[in-house]
């Protein structure tokens, strides 16, 4: 009987921690836990109180694991955060001999040499990603394995990270009982569950808009081009809800989840909705148009500084497939239509895909991603992860960093 593979995708938001679990036989893959809990300790993609943000790990992994029937002590972890940064760099190597024949490791100097960029001391790097090959000048190659030729290029995009701000994710997930296999980029786990190829082979941009960050990535020809992190996610619009009714926070979040939509007819535009008093205050009722007079300026905000942000990139021309927003704020009722006005693209909601298992709960965009850290993990699985944070974690990191500069220059 074969043995089956266990993988485990963490989503790290900033209003909640989501655990999914997957088994995989043969070529089966099924979801056969999901954990979900609030996000205590998060903001905006970084940890700010780690005992909180442990147990908020904690809960949602042994609620994945309950539904499973099992326990698991390792998992890919999605990272964001105002401070992931990235850039497109280009390396060249001379290939083994003339009339020689590209091997794998010649693609593995290549992008060596790429990542032999000039970063900060405090910043490291957590994604290499060919965006294309060059073979004696002929670009566009996707796999020159076996290929002759006696210069090999390649075009290379580089996510980096905090180096500290990195290393407590890894803490918090340790002490919750999880050896981290890999992080992961957020928006780039959430291109494996939502994005379809011809989409990222036509130029697609994949925003996924949770509590406290809006994640950008941009896919052209079969590759990713672009990532950026916005600051800014549902929890202003919550922010404001509390503000304009004069609630909780906690009470303008389960009103919004409830009754926020950016789409009402004129009958609904009536309708009442309850807001309970505080402090022994009598409940109040609002309507159905103020709540969205409120919600939605907020919402067109947040698309109009992420529009920019993709005129910015200098691939919003090349965006046949228009765009796909995910992730929690991505529920709104009538975000698209919004989203299509503002980007002049066609927009869709993307939903994970059907991977079996416990579809009828993981077909929502605040799993998106959840399901694609466990299918980038299965992707992954046999490949070599790079070794950050392995033997010493951060502050040999940072020592490493200093001697390799202090050798270049002294």
């Amino acid at each position: 009987m074969p043995k089956r593979e266990r993988i485990v995708g963490v989503d790290l938001g900033t209003t909640k921690v989501a655990a999914i679990i997957a088994e995989v036989e043969d070529a089966d893959m099924k979801v056969v836990g999901v954990g979900s809990t609030p996000s205590y300790g998060l903001k905006r993609g970084v940890i700010i109180n780690l005992e909180k943000a442990v147990d908020s790990i904690r809960k949602a992994v042994d609620e994945a694991s309950r539904m499973a029937g099992f326990k698991v002590d390792a998992c890919y972890a999605g990272i964001s955060g105002s401070h992931i940064e990235s850039i497109n760099a280009h390396a060249m190597i001379a290939t083994s001999r003339i009339g020689g024949v590209i091997t794998k490791r010649d693609i593995e100097r290549v992008t060596e040499q790429a990542q032999a960029i000039a970063l900060p001391l405090d910043r490291e790097i957590i994604h290499a990603i060919p965006i294309e090959y060059i073979v004696d000048n002929e670009r566009g190659i996707k796999d020159p394995v076996g290929m002759s030729g006696v210069k090999l290029e390649a075009e290379v995009h580089i996510v980096t990270a905090a180096i500290t701000l990195a290393q407590n994710i890894y803490t918090a997930l340790e002490k919750a009982g999880l050896k981290v296999k890999d992080l992961v980029l957020q928006p780039l786990a959430s291109s494996y569950s939502v994005l379809q190829p011809d989409e990222i082979d036509l130029g697609v941009c994949l925003l996924d808009v949770g509590g406290g960050t809006t994640d950008m990535a941009i896919f052209y020809d079969g590759a990713i081009r672009h990532t950026e992190v916005i600051p800014l996610g549902g929890e202003y619009i919550t922010n404001d809800i509390a503000i304009g009714i004069r609630t909780p926070y906690k009470q303008a979040e389960t009103i919004k989840k409830k009754y926020a939509t950016l789409s009402l007819t004129p009958e609904e535009k009536k309708e009442e909705i309850k807001v309970p008093g505080i402090g022994g205050r009598e409940d109040r009722f609002i309507t159905k148009e103020m709540l969205q007079a409120i919600v939605s300026p907020r919402v067109e905000e947040v698309l109009m500084i992420t529009n920019k942000a993709v005129k910015k990139s200098g691939y919003a021309d090349v965006l046949a497939a228009g765009a796909v927003i995910t992730g929690g704020t991505a529920r709104l009722h009538g975000l698209a239509h919004i989203a299509e006005d503002i980007f002049n693209l066609p927009v869709k909601i993307g939903i994970p895909k059907k991977i079996g298992g416990l579809t009828d709960i993981i077909l929502d965009p605040i799993y998106a991603t959840g399901v694609g850290l466990v299918l980038y993990g299965h992707e992954k699985k046999n490949q070599t992860l790079i070794p950050r944070a392995r033997g010493g974690g951060v502050f040999d990191a940072i020592k490493k960093r200093f001697e390799t500069w202090y050798q270049k220059y002294f």
